[in-house]
């Protein structure tokens, strides 16, 4: 997606350790109007798929999943990465592993809002080990959902988590890979698609 990719050069920052700040725009600061090219480039994407709920993880990926959600016409679910006293019952759970807090999570989604009848779209912002698609994806399984396929909006193809996901028959779509980068220079190199 070219919009973005220009969007990640301008405004992008190349940290030590791989990591890409996009905090202007993306994970904290959100661009509303760059949000709705993506949701719409989603949407061509998925757009010969049934879908029946958005799947994402707290907190990055929320607003962009939400936005997404509008062009499929179906709701929302995030996973929570800690049991708090508004959840009640019964509850489906993984354990993820931030690669941008390097920490594991519990991740938990109420039974009640992921059931066997639902056609499952995951919406993250990032991907760069495929932790955080991989624990939904084993929720999604959990729950007996079907997962139609994982849409990321930026994705380090220099690590290993789309390749991966891709040898298990995941349906991934990134809108923008990474080659590389440089932390130096912050140079930042995108795979042609």
């Amino acid at each position: 997606m070219r919009l973005l990719e220009e969007r990640i050069q301008t405004d992008g920052i190349v940290r030590e350790g791989n990591v890409l700040k996009v905090d202007s725009f993306l994970n904290h600061q959100m661009d509303i109007k760059l949000f709705r090219e993506i949701g719409k480039e989603f949407k061509r994407l998925f757009a010969n798929e049934e879908i029946t709920k958005i799947l994402t993880i707290e907190a990055s990926g929320i607003g962009i999943a939400c936005i997404v959600a509008e062009f499929f016409d179906v709701p929302v679910v995030f996973a929570k990465k800690s049991k708090s006293k508004n959840i009640a019952g019964a509850v489906y759970t993984s354990k993820v592993e931030s690669f941008t807090h390097n920490k594991v999570y519990d991740v938990i989604v109420s039974k009640k809002f992921l059931t066997k009848e639902d056609k499952v779209l995951l919406i993250d912002d990032f991907l760069a080990n495929g932790n955080a698609l991989k624990g939904l994806i084993e929720i999604v399984k959990s729950a007996g959902a079907e997962l139609i396929g994982a849409g990321i909006v930026i994705e380090k193809g220099f690590q290993k988590g789309g390749a991966d996901l891709r040898a298990q028959g995941v349906h991934l779509e990134s809108l923008a890979i990474v080659d590389s980068m440089d932390d130096v220079t912050g140079k930042i190199n995108f795979r042609e698609q």
